[in-house]
């Protein structure tokens, strides 16, 4: 081994170590037992009233599961999608990916107060966001994962940011693997992730275009679809994001992409010829391959940029900074 060489092998070795370091500070700093002494309670609280919201209507279990995504993916992982607007700040409720869709807001301000009663103080709104998700998609039938705890809560909002960086139903394959690779998600993360389709319903408004317009889409699908999605009106008029099971966390949205059936324009990118298709097919051949990857997938979703330490708050009101 030459001098240089020699020499030149420490630092390299040292800079990737220092790499790896510093992408793990985050997740070193949670854990599955952050509450295990300071609030044992918790986590069987959260899931009771999972369930009973759930129970009383499946379709909120998927709108649980979206609160994450919209929250992580605007300032990390942080509890800011629940704020309210002040008189000096506007919150993320109203921009345009969240304004009229986002739903579950109740539920977690049910969760929050059950929380309160048994441990003041404690648990944040972010890592409710994060246990309400995974709980939601075991109701659904759906794969259960260990969520890592300890995040703390924002004191402000950030409207521009939800407009910005939530991607849209309008957007195609490359701006959606720019928008997550931007979050340190990969394309694999992308397609995995995605697959919360499987579960909830979606507003004419938003595949409109798609089926009067689009090809790429099962001619008798979208005939059907346009019964309930008139060219003017009724904008609010919901349709399943799954067609066989859309109360069902389990792999038929794959299923759908494959046969022309994805219901927005973006669902359909994901099987249109392009670098995902082959992990769609073996998704929809594979169910158990999906639901471990989708448990893992979350976990690294929430483990996007989040308050730790002495950094941010614990609310004691998921709607207003303290």
């Amino acid at each position: 081994m030459s001098p240089k060489f020699s020499s030149f092998q420490p630092f390299k070795l040292a800079t990737f170590s220092l790499i790896l370091f510093l992408f793990g500070v985050a997740s070193a700093q949670l854990c599955p037992d952050f509450y295990a002494k300071t609030c044992p309670g918790a986590l069987p609280a959260i899931e009771k009233v999972v369930r009973a919201a759930v129970a009383n209507e499946s379709r909120m279990g998927a709108s649980l599961l979206r609160l994450q995504l919209h929250d992580c993916f605007v300032n990390g992982c942080d509890g800011s999608v629940l704020l309210d607007d002040t008189p000096t700040m506007r919150g993320e409720k109203t921009a345009k990916p969240n304004n009229g869709s986002l739903r579950g807001f109740d539920v977690i301000d049910r969760i929050k107060a059950e929380v309160e009663k048994i441990c003041p103080g404690v648990v944040s709104c972010a890592d409710i966001i994060t246990i309400a998700a995974r709980d939601s998609v075991v109701d659904l039938g759906g794969p259960y994962w260990t969520v890592l705890l300890g995040r703390r809560d924002s004191k402000t909002a950030n409207f521009s940011g939800a407009n910005s960086d939530i991607p849209a139903p309008t957007l195609n394959l490359t701006n959606f693997i720019t928008s997550f690779a931007n979050k340190g998600l990969s394309v694999s993360d992308l397609v995995t992730l995605y697959g919360a389709h499987t579960v909830g319903q979606a507003r004419c408004t938003n595949f409109r275009s798609r089926i009067y317009n689009e090809t790429n889409i099962d001619p008798s699908y979208a005939r059907a679809l346009r019964a309930n999605c008139p060219v003017n009106g009724g904008d609010n008029n919901l349709a399943p994001l799954d067609t066989a099971t859309p109360t069902i966390f389990d792999n038929h949205f794959y299923k759908d992409l494959i046969v022309k059936k994805g219901l927005l324009h973006s669902d359909q990118q994901f099987f249109n010829g392009g670098i995902t298709d082959s992990q769609i097919k073996a998704y929809s051949f594979n169910p158990k391959a999906f639901t471990e990857d989708f448990g893992k997938a979350m976990i690294k979703m929430a483990n996007i940029s989040p308050l730790t330490g002495t950094k941010g708050q614990i609310r004691l009101n998921c709607r207003k900074a303290n």
